[in-house]
């Protein structure tokens, strides 16, 4: 029993997740039902990565309850009980609204982790993206209606450094489902779409998570993280230029 608490030192295990929101336009019926500003329908939640066959949901083929005790949303505070803690699967929130706003997310993991609660953002999305060829417009009634329900998703990977070897258990016996290697019903992330006249081609099936786009993603992020480096290096050479013709200055009026 003693050697479960122990590390295994060297070791990382990640497990990739899920994170973001699906919105859709209330009905007429619905507006009934609740105050009269809010226009939305939503869901936020922290699912596995890879997709249930058949299923309407975004992602969601694993149940996470194997290594997450708990989720807290922190909703904006004009909600009543804007912190909402989840302690079993689905992690998510449903509530209606007419606000976009960055919601908290906390993940507490099991006792057995030994970790500390991991907190992430997400900036609840309401409004089909760039319907209007104008990033922050926000689309006609009719023109939203059309596009459907409204996407915004952030792939992650849970990294898990020197676990201790209970934990370790617990997730090499709870593999993860692995991503499909490219969309079953040809929807993909990212789920905007590039002006009205495609909505129609747009509908249809469940957005997918691919191993294509993660790994497309992650080239574009080492890609960015190169032109950050070299605009650092030349800023960085610049600056010195500067402090050696100011040192020069400064020894020409000393002088």
């Amino acid at each position: 029993m003693a050697n479960e608490r122990v590390r295994v030192r060297g070791l990382s295990i990640f497990r990739p997740i899920i994170y973001g929101n699906t919105a859709t336009l209330l009905t007429r019926e619905e507006r009934e039902n609740v105050p009269a500003e809010h226009t939305h329908k939503w869901t936020v939640a922290v699912r596995s990565a890879a997709p249930a066959p058949g299923s309407d949901i975004v992602g969601g083929a694993d149940n996470l309850g194997y290594f997450l005790k708990r989720v807290s949303f922190k909703l904006h505070d004009t909600y009543p009980n804007p912190t909402r803690n989840i302690d079993k699967p689905p992690f998510e929130v449903s509530e209606t609204g007419w606000g976009e706003f960055e919601v908290t997310i906390k993940l507490h993991f099991i006792p057995e982790s030994g970790e500390k609660a991991l907190t992430i953002y997400h900036h609840l999305k309401l409004h089909p993206w760039s319907l209007s060829g104008e990033p922050d417009s926000i689309p006609p009634l009719e023109v939203a209606q059309k596009a459907g329900p409204v996407h915004s998703w952030q792939y992650d990977e849970i990294v898990f450094n020197d676990p201790y070897q209970n934990f370790l258990n617990v997730l090499t016996n709870n593999p993860p489902t692995p991503l499909p290697r490219a969309s079953t019903n040809g929807r993909t992330i990212p789920f905007h779409i590039a002006n009205p006249a495609s909505l129609e081609a747009s509908k249809g099936g469940v957005p997918e998570f691919t191993t294509l786009i993660v790994k497309d993603e992650s080239e574009r992020l080492e890609k960015a993280k190169k032109t950050i480096i070299a605009e650092q290096e030349k800023t960085r050479a610049a600056l010195i230029a500067k402090e050696k013709e100011l040192e020069q200055l400064q020894k020409m009026l000393n002088g």
